[in-house]
């Protein structure tokens, strides 16, 4: 395992939860390393909406790959949403996964849910997650599952389920979107990996959720959103003449350095 690798597991600690936030393009990650976080992830949203694409519909494979390109020269450990690895055969998927690993990626997020809306059979996600960690040992693999967010019956038995047959097939981390609240805690018990949970505006806490055993918390598509609910807010109030007391955006310099070629020490 590589040492950047190593350092991102490191940082998945239960009752410390690490913070995750999503970015969806070079600005995004660049602006969220200079606000100092260790590590970021994508957001399969923000990416496929910037590109003008569907978000889990297997349209942003080769935007995934452009974007970690993009982001390899940032000092900042990368995880990529991958959906469910866009496609159904494990190698292919161990494929590219690797394609990512060899542009410095250390972790990707592979999911359960499908884009006809029904979960893939246990034994296919386990393949290909077990396909994945053969291909890339140290790359940290989070695995996903949409069981509440598809509302499938009795979520919790078969997202637990899930959980024991991906930790057997060699997943690192659990990701349960949309979990409500008050299983949190029995997840992180008896889930028996790293748990992974959205953070939900309004919802606990970093320090809350750690109290229940969390390892990592997942801004999603949330920054996204509220960053193009920000601008059309901004150009409402443009137009309407009320954009005095607006919160004041990052100047043009400072944006403008995120993307400044950096000097050889």
């Amino acid at each position: 395992m590589s040492d950047r690798a190593a350092t991102f597991h490191a940082l998945h600690r239960p009752g410390r939860p690490l913070l995750l936030p999503n970015a969806w393009d070079h600005a995004s990650a660049a602006a969220l390393v200079a606000r100092g976080h260790p590590a970021i992830g994508t957001t399969s949203l923000g990416v496929a909406a910037a590109a003008g694409k569907p978000d889990a519909a297997g349209a942003t494979r080769i935007d995934n790959l452009d974007l970690a390109r993009r982001l390899r020269d940032l000092p900042v450990l990368l995880t990529v949403d991958v959906e469910d690895g866009f496609s159904d055969d494990p190698a292919t998927v161990a494929d590219y996964v690797a394609e990512l690993a060899a542009l410095g990626v250390v972790g990707v997020n592979l999911e359960d849910g499908r884009p006809d809306g029904t979960l893939a059979p246990v034994e296919l996600a386990a393949a290909k997650l077990a396909a994945v960690r053969a291909a890339v040992p140290g790359l940290f693999v989070n695995a996903r599952t949409d069981a509440w967010w598809l509302g499938v019956p009795d979520p919790l038995d078969e997202a637990l389920r899930r959980a024991r047959s991906w930790r057997a097939a060699g997943a690192d981390g659990f990701f349960v979107p949309g979990a409500p609240d008050d299983l949190v805690g029995r997840l992180a018990a008896e889930a028996g990996l790293p748990l992974n949970v959205l953070h939900r505006p309004g919802g606990p806490g970093l320090a809350a959720l750690g109290r229940l055993g969390v390892a990592r918390v997942s801004t999603g598509s949330l920054l996204f959103r509220a960053a193009l609910g920000a601008a059309l807010q901004l150009a409402d109030a443009v137009r309407g003449g009320l954009d005095a007391d607006l919160p004041t955006p990052p100047t043009y310099g400072w944006v403008q350095a995120l993307s400044a070629p950096k000097e050889a020490p």
